[in-house]
């Protein structure tokens, strides 16, 4: 219980896999511009993270037994890519509003690297199916605390004169840069 309550405060805070491992930063700068859009953005990614760890867990098992370990890597994206397909198709059919807010963006957590990052993670640590899903939840749990966080920062900064030279992109930059920074502060915490 204590390796499972290590593992979660670990990858929501410690190794974040946004601010501390650097994966998943196209919709963390693309989607964060509302709250509400990282919210729903946050949520289909801890579905697909989750589930796509899952199932590669699962598939890397099979190619494992088979001697095809080699097919790994684009196994894992053609499952990744299915499951995406899945979620937008709900998504479309349950909130169509979230659906077009995201737009671009759900189609692209298809080529996320945090999806494929985490589900790599997993096979490379040498999880068994209950750690790995729920390594996968947990570092879902903190891509969601990161994108909501940095959402709301942006959303106060738009009410805030900014220096001209910093509007947009720059002062998104720079606050994730502080956001990260903060987030360090959790090092050696577990």
């Amino acid at each position: 219980m204590a390796e499972f309550a290590i593992m979660f405060i670990s990858a929501i805070f410690v190794n974040n896999i946004l601010l501390s491992q650097f994966l998943g930063v196209c919709p963390f700068l693309g989607v964060s511009n509302k709250l509400s859009t990282a919210a729903g953005m946050s949520m289909a990614v801890c579905f697909v993270i989750t589930l796509a760890t899952v199932v590669t867990y699962l598939l890397n098992m099979l190619l494992v037994a088979l001697g095809l370990e080699f097919l790994q890597t684009i196994s894992f994206i053609l499952v990744i890519a299915a499951l995406v397909q899945m979620v937008e198709i709900v998504l479309k059919k349950i909130s169509p509003s979230l659906y077009s807010a995201l737009g671009i963006f759900l189609p692209l957590i298809t080529t996320n690297c945090a999806v494929l990052g985490v589900a790599l993670t997993v096979v490379t640590k040498d999880f068994n199916l209950g750690q790995a899903a729920w390594y996968a939840f947990s570092t879902s749990l903190g891509f969601g605390l990161a994108m909501v966080l940095f959402a709301g920062l942006r959303e106060q900064l738009a009410l805030n004169d900014v220096p001209k030279a910093f509007k947009g992109i720059p002062i998104a930059l720079v606050t994730a840069s502080l956001l990260a920074m903060a987030f360090m502060g959790f090092s050696g915490l577990v």
